[in-house]
């Protein structure tokens, strides 16, 4: 008789034994104010300016007693366009006080796109920056308003128009933000994050205090979070890894939030961890590959650094291992997740080893279930096999906002949150991302995950950072291309040597047909890397020049 061994089906359950915090971001806060009333609670690094909780408190209060004399009502949404600042995070936490909907809007948005959010969340007040680099936000918003017959004030970070709401604040009787935070409850919305969609209109998940403020919470306790860290924050506050896992995890363990400037500098970021004895440091891979790049990067002294995350889009290994060993960050750590889910859904612990920390993205977080399905039939896999990741408990949000169909395509009857990624899980129950379900090439039948190809070609001597998509072929289908960035601007690398490097080594369908030598990726703001924008300039490029190698 032959016995067959089914594998267990790829399903795990976060603990209990911590229970989630039943309350408010602004009863959160204003329990760590109380606790830490004289340990500092944000620093400005370029500007100069620093707050202890007791004075970060006040203004906070002083803001959201302004909002409140201009008229915000529970509900109502309110935006915030603008780069990293102290402002910033005051907006957050006072529009959390009064019961308000903050609505993030991407920096990176010209008139087109701040329209569509203005009109579609229904913004009544707006908090913008001036100006940043070659973004006229002021310009910007009057061209706007025309068309957004819900927008009532704006009020711009730096002029007269801030001064006054911080005014109406310091005048208003602190009884009435008292009556508005008596009414509210952690699951009333308190956020709206839009996704960056690939095709249309991007789509904005709604987010409860109980969504984001345990989120936060347990990513903390994940890296051991207490009062005496410190953490460097270059990632962009209006992206739920600033906002959430940075701003969050630090005040509800009593941390300090370092902005080290308004938009991600290599040299400002390390500049702050030395100067400000971080403890912990964020980051996408192409930030901590900037940091590793610079050439003075072996003079900053960054030894205060123990922990931090690497997040946003897949992790090189390489690059976690130089992170590690090169930065101090011996308990830096992965996070897997999406703005719909918070984010994170699964984390690497303190003390799982570099293997797993290099190759996985962690073990599910308390209080959330994980499964791997079956992307056609939706049936649960074995462990070991790949499928649709699929998250569900306090994290998954409210749903995208005014957009109950939407909703349901992404969420299911059973309450889990189709994740769109590809993964496999363990027998412990670390889950591995293999790639998008939208990501995955087909060559000739056979399913190709670019992450597999990716990680292989880091360790290339020549090859700095890669990215690996699939391109139409007539006789395959699809192909492989890989878009690599040199070490060195001036060496070359050639097709003949990358099959070389690869010949052996990976499965022969594995192997790059293409190769595209480039300067830099097409980025987003939050720093990952438009992989459909590649895509397309691939195929252009092999339409009008059918030969690989072509250097761009």
């Amino acid at each position: 008789m032959t016995t067959v061994n089914t594998p267990s089906p790829a399903y795990a359950a976060g603990p209990t034994d911590t229970p989630l915090l039943d309350d408010t971001i602004g009863g959160n806060l204003a329990r760590t104010v109380r606790q830490y009333a004289d340990h500092e609670a944000l620093v400005d690094v370029q500007g100069g300016r620093r707050w202890t909780y007791a004075e970060f408190g006040r203004v906070v209060e002083q803001v959201a007693q302004g909002l409140l004399a201009m008229g915000v009502a529970k509900g109502d949404r309110v935006g915030i366009w603008a780069v990293n600042c102290p402002e910033w995070v005051m907006v957050q936490y006072a529009t959390a006080r009064i019961g308000a909907v903050m609505v993030n809007v991407n920096p990176a948005y010209r008139v087109h796109e701040l329209t569509y959010v203005l009109r579609q969340a229904g913004i009544s007040v707006l908090v913008a920056s001036l100006a940043h680099r070659t973004s006229d936000y002021r310009a910007m918003v009057e061209e706007a308003r025309a068309d957004c017959p819900d927008l009532r004030d704006v009020v711009h970070i730096g002029d007269a128009s801030w001064d006054g709401l911080l005014a109406l604040g310091e005048d208003a009787d602190p009884r009435l933000l008292a009556e508005r935070e008596a009414r509210l409850h952690c699951d009333d919305p308190v956020n709206i994050q839009y996704t960056s969609g690939t095709t249309g209109f991007a789509k904005g998940a709604t987010l409860s205090h109980r969504n984001i403020l345990n989120n936060g919470y347990f990513v903390g306790e994940a890296l051991g979070y207490t009062e005496r860290d410190r953490i460097a924050l270059p990632v962009p506050f209006y992206h739920c890894f600033g906002m959430v896992m940075g701003n969050l995890a630090a005040t509800s363990h009593g941390a300090c939030i370092v902005i080290p400037a308004p938009s991600f500098d290599a040299t400002a970021t390390l500049h702050a961890v030395e100067r400000e004895r971080c403890t912990s440091l964020y980051g996408v891979p192409t930030m901590f590959i900037a940091e590793l790049g610079l050439p003075d990067f072996a003079t900053y002294d960054l030894s205060s650094l123990r922990t931090g995350i690497m997040a946003g889009s897949p992790c090189p290994a390489e690059v976690m291992k130089r992170v590690v060993s090169e930065m101090h960050m011996a308990e830096v750590a992965i996070c897997y997740g999406m703005t719909e889910t918070s984010p994170v859904s699964t984390q690497t612990r303190r003390d799982d080893g570099l293997d797993r920390r290099t190759g996985t993205v962690g073990r599910v977080l308390p209080h959330i279930e994980v499964k791997i399905v079956d992307p056609a039939g939706g049936a649960t896999a074995g462990r070991g096999e790949p499928g649709e990741l699929c998250t569900r408990g306090y994290s998954v949000m409210l749903g995208y906002w005014n957009e109950p169909e939407r909703t349901a395509e992404a969420v299911d009857a059973g309450g889990w949150m189709h994740t769109g990624d590809l993964a496999e899980m363990d027998e412990e129950g670390y889950v591995r991302i293999v790639g998008r379900i939208k990501d995955m090439i087909i060559r000739g039948g056979e399913n190709v995950y670019p992450r597999e190809i990716e990680e292989f070609l880091h360790a290339h001597p020549k090859i700095s950072d890669v990215q690996v998509v699939g391109v139409p072929d007539e006789k395959y289908g699809e192909e492989i291309m890989a878009c690599v960035i040199l070490r060195d601007p001036d060496d070359t690398l050639t097709q003949e040597e990358l099959a070389d490097h690869c010949r052996g080594r990976l499965a022969h369908y594995k192997v790059p047909r293409h190769l595209r030598v480039m300067e830099a990726f097409p980025m987003t703001v939050s720093g990952k890397v438009r992989k459909v924008e590649l895509r397309q300039e691939a195929a252009a490029m092999l339409r009008d020049a059918p030969r690989a190698g072509v250097r761009s």
